[in-house]
């Protein structure tokens, strides 16, 4: 289900140069599960990495590092030719503009609620995408469950529960996640390999660059902030979304979206080892409401 878009990117050859194929033989002899549940875990450290630099630069401007330096490294490796026919350039152009947005509003909500409760109300856009149109009543249910842990979760736990700005954040995130799945089966017809990924990360990049130079200044400057910047691209960024692009190749997607569902329980580990994010047993009890819809909705899906 979740990211389950990513495996029409994978069907072409592997190319793009020699950094791709050597990572492409040292990925290969790796089990599938294990480079998702890898991709995963970096995804979450490094979303709480960057949860750290909000300090510094703002939301927006860690949004900013992220995305930039992950366009250079993609670049590097993936090497995509310039020259891109009229329709190609409106979907890398689409498929950038959400993926800066998406990731924009999702890091305002980081910056206002526990970063497991940000992905675990981030995660209604995929699960909406899974059983969006379907009329059986047990997708029914799954959509009913993870949307009554997304309630619990946002009035659970201590302090009178989340801040509702960034529930909000949250669910623009989501649905820009949902987006984000749907303009990629158009993004894979149109590229190979990670080359519109490449592409679309760096259109991405120079949209969200300024919002993130207004709200940080020269501060993104800093050697220690720019080190962290690279540190975050590659652990949400790069190394994830290589993992997932190498997985697929060899597994079912179903299998993968299965796996993907772990998401919401991984970054709520990540923000209490990273951050100390405490969060409540009625949260706790929202987040495992959430995964086990996805997980439930994923395992039914027809193909």
């Amino acid at each position: 289900m979740v990211m389950a878009h990513v495996d029409r990117m994978s069907d072409a050859p592997a190319g793009g140069g020699g950094l791709a194929a050597i990572a492409g033989r040292t990925l290969g002899a790796v089990p599938p599960p294990a480079l998702i549940l890898a991709g995963i875990v970096t995804t979450q450290v490094g979303a709480a990495v960057a949860k750290q630099l909000f300090g510094l630069v703002g939301a927006s401007g860690a949004v900013a590092l992220r995305l930039v330096f992950a366009a250079l490294v993609l670049l590097v490796v993936w090497r995509p030719s310039p020259r891109l026919n009229r329709r190609t350039l409106a979907v890398v152009a689409g498929y950038g503009a959400v993926l800066g947005g998406m990731n924009l509003v999702f890091y305002q909500a980081v910056e206002r609620i526990p970063l497991g409760a940000a992905v675990t109300i981030e995660f209604l856009g995929p699960l909406a995408v899974a059983v969006l149109g379907s009329r059986r009543w047990l997708d029914g249910l799954w959509a009913l469950l993870a949307g009554g842990g997304v309630v619990l979760l946002a009035g659970g736990g201590g302090s009178g529960g989340l801040n509702w700005l960034g529930v909000v954040f949250a669910l623009l995130a989501g649905l820009g996640w949902a987006g984000y799945i749907l303009l990629s089966a158009a993004l894979g017809s149109q590229t190979s390999d990670g080359r519109g990924l490449a592409l679309a990360m760096s259109f991405a990049g120079v949209l969200v660059a300024p919002v993130g130079v207004l709200d940080a200044g020269t501060a993104l400057l800093q050697p220690t902030v720019l080190v962290a910047g690279v540190a975050v691209a590659l652990l949400s960024s790069v190394v994830p979304y290589s993992l997932e692009l190498e997985a697929l190749r060899r597994m079912p997607p179903r299998v993968f979206g299965v796996l993907m569902s772990l998401e919401p329980a991984v970054a709520a580990l990540a923000g209490l080892l990273v951050l100390h994010e405490r969060l409540g047993v009625l949260q706790w009890l929202a987040i495992c409401c959430v995964v086990a819809a996805s997980v439930g909705a994923t395992r039914s899906a027809r193909r």
